[in-house]
């Protein structure tokens, strides 16, 4: 088997979100949720790998889910973390960070203020555990979309500009049952400094390194 996932750094502090995202909760978040990924999907790596040399077919078939849900988490997590940053930094002023992404935006939902509320519109309507994406579509157009998805999946067939996590573990020990929120707190530590990266030379889905 290749080299084994471990889990990224935080490229900030943890209570730099502060008092958007309480310390407690990103403590727990990547050490605690995002490693237990990353050791689950290693381990299932480590049995495919056996799996493969004793030409365990029903084995193989068996480890694709814990695969796609673990690698799943594990990608979707590496790119949440930098798609935040701290409280009040230079990165959070769209103005000044994404003017690309922003006039985007606005060219598709009129104005930033909408672009939120229809992303916010999908975070509240998502049933369960999930993400919320801004991706890009492929094509020299630059067309944007905001998409679902459930559990651990990953965004695959579009660039992830930036994601939001749903899971009741990424807010409930702050703001309960209080999703939304939770929806409105997390603007203002969005990272459009990397936003905009993504957006005009991102990575598409799965290809993504980590």
């Amino acid at each position: 088997m290749a080299g084994k996932f471990t889990l990224p750094p935080l490229p900030y502090a943890y209570d730099a979100l502060e008092p958007s995202i309480s310390k407690q909760i990103m403590e727990i978040h990547h050490q605690k949720h995002h490693q237990t990924y990353v050791t689950n999907l290693n381990a299932a790596l480590e049995a495919q790998s056996t799996a493969q040399q004793a030409n365990n077919v029903p084995q193989l078939i068996s480890l694709q889910q814990k695969i796609k849900f673990n690698g799943g988490g594990h990608i979707n997590h590496s790119l949440f973390w930098t798609n935040l940053a701290p409280y009040g930094s230079e990165e959070t002023n769209i103005d000044r960070c994404a003017p690309t992404l922003k006039a985007a935006i606005e060219g598709q939902w009129g104005s930033v203020a909408k672009f939120q509320e229809s992303f916010n519109g999908v975070l509240l309507s998502l049933q369960g555990s999930g993400w919320g994406w801004l991706v890009r579509y492929p094509g020299p157009q630059g067309k944007l979309g905001i998409v679902s998805t459930k559990d651990q999946d990953p965004v695959t067939e579009q660039v992830p500009v930036f994601g939001v996590d749903m899971w009741e573990h990424a807010y409930y020990l702050q703001y309960t049952n209080n999703k939304a929120s939770y929806a409105n707190e997390i603007w203002k530590v969005i990272n459009w400094k990397t936003a905009e990266e993504r957006y005009q030379g991102g990575v598409v889905g799965s290809s993504l390194k980590l």
